[in-house]
């Protein structure tokens, strides 16, 4: 059995073709679990002994779940070969005596547009650049004569009604040129959002939570979104936020929200004077829990599944691209064709606990937002609180 979050018809239907060819598929299902309560179902059902025979895992949850999974070694999957098979956004799945992980789809964060309030606003297409935001923002947002919002270029500046405002922020201190944790000499996980040898990475990370939490000043002309507005999905899916960061895989229910909405997926803007294109996805990888009756089957499904054809049905039926090297690069069409690109150039950061660290990042923004503290303030706290979790984790 193989339990994951990622929708169960596309994956009976890859198994049921795949078992055609590989009798080694014939036993193998598939569990579909609720993302809400994924990570506690599991953690209980290893616990117990119930658990599945395979599960699938976010690169997120790679360094805190490790414990719980059989490490494939290198000599199964060296890391140069990892490396050179699988998107750069999967190197989290790599540890110190070998593989947590084999990757198998990945889910860009991608850049939403609604093409009606652009057009209104004298704009043909969505930014490349993050500084043409600015400008935008003050034609895009519209307000009342009190001064109130009644529609947003773009959901930034806030967390509890931003859907993957952690995930924005942190790709934003990627981008410009900082990182989140780092390996010391010794392989220990540290904190990196304030660089310890006088790096960019305070600086990076200043600025990328200066320039998220601009948005939300309500003495600035770019003044697009606050903490009483609806959640960001909704307010794209009604037609009152111009631009909305969020996952691939949100497409389809955006378009269901509101079948009328016309609305494209773009590039995720870049900062001009960066060096490299950087974007950031979810990698979905297979993990062997220390429960399984028989570790050696689950590691021969894995690396079955993850064969070029049987990556490409997962990916096709998914509609989310692969986690490998060689798929990305083939021709692909519309949509499918960005998000590959974007796969392709995409980055993650080790985080050594999800729940903890979204706290820390919440923190950050609304301390920052409310005024209660300088961005100097705000981002040297964070980077104390994510020291303290780690020496926690560490000593654990």
């Amino acid at each position: 059995t193989i339990w994951g979050t990622l929708d169960s018809g596309a994956f009976s239907t890859v198994l049921r073709a795949a078992a055609d060819s590989d009798a080694s598929l014939n036993q193998v299902s598939y569990v579909q679990k609720d993302p809400q309560t994924y990570e506690t179902e599991l953690t209980d059902a290893l616990a117990s002994g119930q658990g599945p025979d395979l599960f699938l895992m976010t690169q997120e949850y790679a360094f805190k779940d490790a414990g719980k999974i059989v490490v494939i070694p290198f000599s199964s999957l060296s890391q140069s070969k990892f490396e050179s098979a699988f998107v750069e956004a999967a190197n989290p799945f790599i540890a110190s005596d070998g593989i947590l992980g084999v990757p198998i789809i990945a889910d860009p964060l991608v850049l939403y547009w609604n093409k009606d309030m652009f057009s209104s606003a004298g704009y043909s297409q969505p930014p490349a650049y993050w500084d043409q935001l600015f400008s935008m923002a003050q034609k895009l947002s519209v307000k009342d004569d009190a001064g109130s919002l009644l529609k947003s270029a773009i959901a930034f500046g806030e967390y509890r009604n931003i859907e993957n405002a952690k995930d924005i922020l942190a790709m934003l201190i990627l981008q410009a040129g900082g990182t989140i944790t780092s390996e010391d000499t010794s392989g220990k996980l540290q904190t990196a959002l304030v660089s310890k040898r006088g790096g960019t990475s305070a600086q990076s990370t200043v600025s990328a939570l200066r320039f998220f939490t601009e948005f939300a000043d309500p003495s600035k002309d770019d003044y697009s979104w606050n903490r009483s507005l609806p959640n960001a999905r909704s307010a794209f899916a009604s037609g009152n936020l111009a631009l909305y960061v969020g996952y691939a895989s949100e497409e389809a229910q955006i378009a269901r929200m509101n079948p009328n909405l016309n609305f494209s997926v773009a590039p995720m803007p870049q900062i001009r004077t960066a060096s490299r294109t950087l974007d950031t996805a979810r990698v979905y990888a297979f993990a062997i829990p220390k429960t399984a009756k028989n570790p050696s089957s689950g590691i021969t499904v894995a690396f079955v599944l993850n064969s070029p054809a049987n990556a490409a049905a997962l990916s096709q039926a998914l509609g989310l691209p692969s986690a490998r090297r060689d798929l990305l690069s083939q021709p692909a069409s519309g949509d499918a064709d960005l998000f590959n690109k974007m796969v392709i150039t995409s980055h993650s950061w080790v985080d050594p606990d999800p729940l903890a660290t979204a706290d820390i990042f919440r923190a950050m923004i609304e301390d920052t937002t409310s005024g209660a503290t300088l961005i100097n303030e705000a981002v040297s706290r964070a980077d104390q609180q994510l020291g303290h979790l780690l020496s926690r984790l560490q000593q654990e």
